[in-house]
């Protein structure tokens, strides 16, 4: 593959992590990719499980069904093809470190037709000896809060201690059940590698789910923490399964020259792949990210992104509110990119570059349609953080398009070539209009007239030659601008005779922030 992972959260020295935002800008952006859903598979758990090496057969299946457009299930290749994708490597050290995406954004068609993006996120393996808790925690938090599938990858067994890892994003769900509509996550794989009793339970999904419900079931006299526990995660979580998986041969354990190859891998262990890749992600069974209950598209990954690190990097663990405020604050300023794009897209076709200069008062009422246009946008999304929060993201938003507002009306003046020409033009008519008048005056024998007429072409044509020197030589720009000022206002003496109003030469904005919000103050 000519692609390959990117790193977008690298951790620092300080057990801090740094967001790489233009290389997320670059990947989530893109004008083929920016305006798509979003469907984020996340991969996380303890460290040297083969989270990466798991990663390397989704890259090989999404490849095959969606580049190379087949479906006829020979996904996995030929026996001595050697595994390509995110970087893996045998032995006990910890290799992945931050967050890693695939910088290959794969193309897919929901069954309701709606276009999506595929993302796979590779995360550093927790609880090594080089991270701390906090480390863990912030990793684990932004797969489960950024993914619309978790995969929780666990060793042998699903055992308490693995449950009680997601116990701090469980009481940030808890929090913000309160506050918003669904549930906060979406789907919780719980993938056992290397299971060891297919006699209790067999491999795949169907033993999973036996496994999972036995783990997850209250029973009497169980203490209250595990109870809560285990109520949080079937709360908190849309979709809750398992699958099971074998071990995939000693070869893939022990030889340090192992390089994937399918024919070194024990045969069940690629049966289950069959099962478990397709079930993630074949197009059928595609789960699109949502927060809110809102679709989120692939720019609004940005701005989550931001926020959560940023909470993050604070001194001590964030508070559950904390998370929550961020998410909110996030989910606000996606709304108010999106009534952006919108006011852009539209005034781009009324007075961009390519587009002829439109009327002043035109442009002022095409810009009033526009900017309630991309205002209903913003107000009929479904928001976190309540009317506060959004009425102040909204004044935002009116401020930002009121400045590419006055942009706008600018370029468009700068198109108008009669403001551009209009003092020579002025000065011209003048000298003509003189010369006329006293040609006719001179066969008429009106010699007052004929004195008028060479009056006002000799001044006519003085002013033109002076305004015409300050424009080439940059000299007496003041005498130009009040020659300028001298021109505008017969121009528009001119103008309000004939037509009953003065020449406009620029258009304020009639839309204020405050009728705006005066409007909407209930929304």
């Amino acid at each position: 593959m000519s692609n390959n992972s990117v790193q977008i959260v690298a951790p620092s020295g300080e057990h801090t992590f740094i967001l790489n935002e233009e290389v997320l800008k670059n990947l989530l952006t893109r004008d083929d990719v920016k305006d798509c859903g979003v469907v984020l598979v996340s991969v996380a758990g303890a460290y040297r499980k083969g989270k990466s090496f798991l990663l390397d057969f989704f890259l090989r299946y999404l490849d095959y069904t969606y580049n190379q457009g087949n479906g006829d299930g020979k996904w996995l290749g030929v026996a001595e093809q050697s595994l390509e994708g995110f970087s893996w490597e045998g032995g006990s050290d910890r290799h992945t470190t931050g967050i890693h995406l695939w910088s290959q954004p794969f193309k897919a068609t929901l069954e309701n037709g709606e276009k999506v993006v595929i993302l796979l996120m590779d995360t550093q393996g927790t609880f090594d000896s080089e991270s701390t808790v906090k480390d863990n925690a912030t990793v684990f938090a932004l797969s489960t809060m950024l993914s619309s599938v978790l995969i929780y990858n666990l060793s042998q067994n699903i055992e308490e201690d693995d449950l009680q890892h997601l116990e701090l994003f469980m009481d940030y769900g808890c929090v913000a059940m309160d506050k918003i509509e669904g549930k906060p996550f979406q789907k919780l794989l719980f993938l056992v590698r290397d299971w060891s009793y297919p006699y209790d339970h067999k491999y795949g999904i169907q033993g999973g789910k036996e496994l999972l419900e036995k783990r997850l079931q209250i029973k009497d006299g169980q203490h209250e923490e595990l109870q809560k526990l285990r109520k949080y995660i079937r709360r908190c979580f849309e979709e809750c399964t398992c699958f099971l998986m074998p071990h995939p041969g000693l070869k893939v354990a022990t030889d340090p020259k192992f390089k994937g190859k399918l024919s070194d891998i024990q045969p069940e262990f690629l049966e289950s792949l069959e099962e478990l890749v397709p079930m993630v992600l074949a197009p059928e069974n595609l789960v699109a990210k949502t927060i809110n209950e809102q679709k989120v598209k692939a720019r609004d990954l940005l701005n989550y992104f931001t926020s959560y690190i940023e909470i993050f990097n604070s001194e001590k663990l964030p508070e559950p509110t904390t998370i929550l405020q961020a998410t909110a604050e996030a989910n606000n300023r996606s709304a108010m990119s999106e009534a952006s794009d919108i006011y852009k897209t539209l005034m781009e076709e009324i007075c961009g570059g390519s587009k002829p200069y439109i009327q002043p008062d035109m442009l002022d009422k095409e810009n009033w349609k526009v900017m309630n246009k991309a205002l209903h946008s913003f107000d009929s999304k479904k928001k976190m953080g309540g009317i506060e929060m959004s009425a102040t993201f909204r004044s935002e938003l009116v401020k930002e398009l009121e400045e590419m507002y006055t942009q706008l009306a600018a370029h468009n003046e700068g198109k108008n070539v009669y403001r551009i020409l209009g003092t020579p033009i002025v000065f011209l008519t003048i000298m003509i209009l003189g010369y006329v008048l006293g040609a006719v005056a001179s066969t008429f024998g009106i010699q007052i007239l004929v004195a008028v007429g060479e009056g006002a072409t000799i001044g006519a044509a003085l002013m033109l030659a002076v305004w015409g020197y300050t424009r080439i030589s940059g000299n007496l720009r003041d005498v130009g601008m009040q020659l300028d000022d001298v021109a505008a206002k017969i121009r528009n003496f001119v103008h309000q005779n004939a037509f009953g109003s003065p020449y406009h030469t620029a258009s304020p904005l009639t839309a204020t922030t405050a009728t705006y919000m005066d409007n909407k103050k209930d929304s």
